[in-house]
């Protein structure tokens, strides 16, 4: 039976099922005892808490009675049960540990710094439902404090690493908004996301609630943190940093650690090869872990052990694991994150690379080719093989001499690991004279090897050291026969495994064996399905083989995860072919995160988008498994089924490389709809060929799609007409994100076609029905266009305001392509309020942002951005030669690229300040055309104003700009200052050619003329 109070008072069977306590005086009498947490509560006591002044006829006869319906309540649940009430001479009591009750399991994970897990236990206020009992209202306040405390460790902590946290920080600000600890760590992440002035603002509200309802100021400590932040002497970009915590302390390798950083300062690429379980994982982490400072762009670590050798594309699936870990989007596979790592410097931890050592050769050598800022460490049986590679053999833990002093035991390394474990397990363990001679053969039998000695001193506590040693080497002659081919190292370890497995239960054996096949761990759900046997409480199976360093328990997004380490994953896959369950287990697998993708993909559309997106991060190495095994295996339905769920999940994750491998292995016809998107997405000129030819099989969302994706190469009538009829089937199926994607993607068009009453309308819609679904990638979307319709409109501090609001949105679903194309626009929008320094500064962030995320149209955006600064702050040669590259680059592709216009107009602008008037005019025709092909009528009235400034007859410059300047006015198309000063030099060069009278006649004459009227008279070059 279990126990829960953090939230509502509940209680479970052992297998999870809700037990029904009858009566409110019953389940206030549970309530009670939980309070006291296993202490006798007297029975006086407890009649008080639960009648006070209105006392029943008679009291004590009562008070029994409600404690055999207690009793009553647990038995019907769980035979046996009933013996968890305890009356004794102290009074009554209920059985509990941590392992039974919440509460208690809380303050041990407290103890152990898992914070995570300790926050995942509550599903509300403690006690909700008896919280206003006097007899819980010590506990409450207890409880509630001791969790906003862990709240606030917590969000310091992913602050301290870079997590994007503002939003979850100020929900519960919100909720306690006098907590000052609180408001600093929302301060923090607030400036750390390049938001000073509201981080200035969080602490001016707490100042104004501070004097107005208590009379006080803020301590001297946030004063300090406000003037830091004023001063900008508080860090505001964060390395990256992956690692994981580590939960005990590292034995023996301070030398070592030392020598493998100085290494790593001439060394570009360091392999730390040693046998399994000598520690080479922990050993990387702990350097990495020393060098996080040295990097400016950080450390990762990247685990290999994830892609399975037998991928249908190993190659693929290393640049995958290498890109997730970064949090990148992937363009183009391993040559998109050369690229995207190319400026950057960066030490990335390769773990377990030999099972793919190939693969994992090639990609490294092709990353420090690219990126000479990059340090590379793995870990590896062998060497990756490369030129200048340095090897460092991982060696065994130092063993005492043979008939060691005490003092000199204790200084050995491999003694100081045993006894650390050993008296972790066995808090009555200690070293002395009496156990030093066991200690000490036992750590030479051993070879110092660390998994082996942590194994043993599991044993310690049922065996004691001195039995412990007295079977070991029974043991190792009869289990080493078994691994002759082995290294004599390894037919140490390979024989403490087996010593371990034979002391499990059947039970123990089945679940470990069936833990083999989740790959980077798994949660509990998870092990419980996969692992499962009728009868068998897996989870108190896991929690027994953690005690026995079996499985490690480590942190997830989703509460603990449980993962072998790489020598008994290794041992029990032979376990799972002994006992011919290996197929049928991986079957198991498969089913279960086919099932897990299929009912995550509802909540990619809601208000749970977060945090189910941080689900699938989690189990993307088993995810990735289940899909190579089904293509393998030819279970291609199965598949199907994976790579359909999955797909909208790589997409807001930018996994454009990975989803196409994926959908290519598929290829059926919903998988291929998917697949011509993200060939939009990544350029490729084949897509509309691929479009075509699978249109007959796209449903309503795959119309979309294939709209959507398609609009950034230009071929607007095409992705219109799928956009009209997808709304029209989102309409009659009464699909509401079906309906606000496509308005949200009209609006798009709208932005394009500058038609500023369909943006409006559309755009206000889409945010509308985004807003009431909770999803919030649509909201962004619609509110980037939404501030593209303020810029259009000329109310510049409003498109301002949605950009920022757009890019808090992105920052805290860590969508960052979304964030550099915010930055993007808040440039354009101070480019177009004359700030061409802000804009600059804008553009570079974007550009940087875009570069390493490898994604092309905000790459573009960024440039136009920094060629109109250019230009316009009169650096008329490096605009021309931004400018020029992205036409050329551009003009290479087979549909028109939406920003190509805009690039031939501000490029003919700098070749006209140049002298270059033959040139400007060719451009600005060029310019004209591709807005009539996009029906732009902005872009046309910009094109005209540049053939009025380069054009050599000034009759036709000055109709030019009197065609512009009515179609200006009719649109509402806001004349900037930057715009009025191109187009005045136009003027006043027809002026100055014309005369007034002439250039005003002219002028109005091209007022009555339509734009397409107004350029028939331009003279085309050539």
């Amino acid at each position: 039976m279990r126990f829960g109070v953090l939230g509502p008072v509940t209680a479970w069977t052992d297998g999870g099922e809700p037990v029904t306590v009858p009566g409110l005086k019953v389940r206030a009498l549970l309530a009670d005892l939980l309070v006291h947490e296993g202490r006798p509560v007297p029975a006086d006591r407890l009649i008080d808490d639960l009648w006070g002044e209105d006392l029943p006829g008679n009291p004590g006869g009562t008070l029994s009675a409600k404690v055999s319906q207690l009793r009553r309540a647990f038995d019907d649940a769980e035979p046996g049960s009933r013996a968890l009430v305890v009356s004794g001479p102290a009074g009554y009591s209920l059985k509990l540990d941590s392992g039974s009750y919440d509460a208690l399991r809380f303050a041990t994970y407290l103890e152990q710094g898992r914070l995570e897990e300790a926050l995942a236990l509550w599903r509300g206020p403690a006690y909700a439902d008896f919280a206003d009992e006097a007899f819980a209202e010590t506990a409450v306040a207890r409880l509630s404090e001791q969790r906003l405390t862990a709240q606030e460790d917590y969000f310091e902590a992913r602050v301290a690493r870079g997590d994007q946290v503002v939003g979850e920080l100020a929900d519960l600000l919100a909720k306690h908004p006098l907590r000052e600890r609180l408001r600093a760590v929302h301060m923090k992440a607030l400036y750390r996301a390049g938001r000073q002035s509201e981080a200035l603002e969080s602490y001016e509200q707490l100042r104004t609630l501070l004097a107005d309802e208590l009379g006080l100021d803020p301590t001297p400590e946030l004063a300090e943190l406000q003037q830091a932040i004023l001063s900008q002497e508080l860090p505001q970009q964060q390395r990256r940093n992956n690692l994981p915590a580590q939960l005990t302390a590292l034995v023996g390798r301070v030398g070592a650690i030392a020598e493998i950083e100085e290494r790593l300062r001439d060394d570009r690429l360091l392999t730390l090869t040693g046998p399994g379980g000598v520690g080479k994982t922990r050993l990387a982490l702990a350097v990495a872990g020393d060098l996080v400072d040295r990097f400016p762009d950080g450390v990762i670590l990247v685990e290999l052990a994830a892609v399975a050798p037998d991928a249908f594309d190993v190659a693929g699936a290393l640049a995958d694991a290498v890109q997730a870990a970064l949090d990148l989007r992937d363009a183009a596979g391993s040559g998109g994150l050369a690229a995207a790592l190319e400026s950057l410097e960066l030490l990335l931890v390769l773990d377990n690379c030999e099972h793919v050592v190939e693969e994992a050769a090639a990609l490294t050598d092709q990353l420090l080719a690219a990126a000479p800022g990059l340090r590379v460490l793995a870990t590896s049986r062998e060497p990756l093989g490369l030129t200048g590679e340095a090897v460092w053999s991982v060696p065994t833990l130092e063993v005492p001499a043979p008939a060691a002093a005490l003092a000199e035991l204790r200084e050995a390394a491999a003694v100081q690991l045993f006894v650390s474990r050993a008296a972790a397990a066995d808090r009555g363990f200690v070293l002395d004279r009496e156990t030093a001679e066991a200690v000490s053969v036992l750590c030479r039998r051993l070879d110092g090897i660390p998994l082996a000695l942590e194994l043993a001193a599991t044993r310690v506590r049922a065996l004691g050291v001195h039995g412990l040693v007295a079977r070991l080497d029974d043991r190792f002659r009869l289990l080493a026969t078994g691994h002759r081919g082995a290294a004599p190292r390894q037919q140490t370890l390979m024989a403490m495994i087996d010593w371990s497995w034979d002391l499990l239960s059947p039970t123990e054996q089945a679940v470990l064996r069936r833990l083999a096949v989740q790959t980077d761990g798994c949660t509990a759900d998870a092990a419980e399905q996969v692992c499962s046997e009728e009868g068998v409480d897996v989870l108190d199976v896991l929690m027994r083989l953690v005690d026995r360093s079996l499985v490690v328990s480590v942190h997830g997004a989703d509460g603990p995860r449980y993962r072998l380490l790489e020598s008994v994953a290794a041992y029990c896959v032979d376990k799972l072919r002994e006992a011919g369950e290996l197929e049928q287990i991986r079957q198991r697998h498969h089913l279960y995160y086919v099932a897990f993708a299929e009912a995550a993909r509802p909540y990619l559309y809601g208000p749970e988008q977060s945090r189910w997106l941080q689900r699938l991060d989690a189990e993307a190495g088993n995810l990735r498994a289940a899909l190579d095994d089904t293509v393998a295996g030819g279970d291609l339905s199965l598949a199907e089924r994976l790579v359909d769920a999955l797909a909208w999940y790589w997409f807001l994750r930018g996994r454009f490389a990975e989803a196409r491998r994926s959908l290519e292995a598929v290829a059926s016809p919903r998988a291929t709809v998917w697949l011509a998107g993200f060939m939009y997405l990544q350029g490729d000129n084949e897509a509309p060929a691929v479009r075509d030819r699978v249109l007959a099989a796209a449903d309503a969302r795959g119309e979309w799609w294939l709209a959507f994706t398609g609009t950034d190469v230009g071929d607007l009538p095409t992705c219109s007409k799928l956009l009209d009829s997808a709304l029209k089937s989102f309409e009659e199926a009464g699909d509401r994100w079906g309906i606000a994607a496509v308005l949200v993607a009209r609006a798009k068009l709208a932005h394009v076609r500058a038609d500023v009453a369909g943006l409006e309308r559309d755009g206000n819609e889409s945010a509308r029905l985004f807003r009431e679904l909770g999803d919030r990638w649509g909201l962004l979307q619609a509110i980037g266009w939404l501030g593209g319709l303020a810029e259009l409109a000329g109310d510049f501090d409003e498109a301002a305001r949605l950009h920022t609001e757009g890019l808090h949105m992105a920052e805290e679903l860590g969508l960052w392509v979304e964030v550099a194309g915010e930055l993007g626009w808040l440039g354009w929008t101070a480019l177009r309020q004359g700030e061409y320094g802000q804009a600059r500064e804008l553009g570079e962030q974007c550009l940087r942002l875009a570069t390493e995320q490898g994604h092309h149209p905000t790459q573009a955006l960024a440039g136009l951005v920094l060629g109109f600064a250019d230009r316009r702050t009169g650096d008329l040669a490096s605009a021309q030669k931004r400018l020029q590259a992205m036409v050329d680059s551009a003009r290479q592709q087979d549909d028109v690229v939406l920003h190509l216009s805009i690039a031939l107009e501000e490029l003919g602008y700098a070749l006209e300040l140049q002298g270059d008037l033959e040139g400007a005019r060719e451009l600005h025709v060029e310019a004209f055309e591709v807005s009539r092909e996009y029906e732009s009528q902005r872009g046309m009235c910009w094109a005209l104003e540049g053939l009025a400034a380069s054009a050599g007859d000034k009759v036709v410059a000055a109709r030019l700009l009197g065609a512009a300047a009515t179609v200006r006015a009719a649109e509402g198309y806001v004349v900037t200052a930057a715009e009025g000063t191109d187009i005045e030099r136009a003027a006043a060069a027809a002026r100055d050619a014309l005369g007034d009278s002439a250039f005003a006649t002219q002028y109005e004459l091209g007022r009555g003329l339509t734009l397409d009227q107004a350029f028939s008279e331009v003279e085309v070059p050539g």
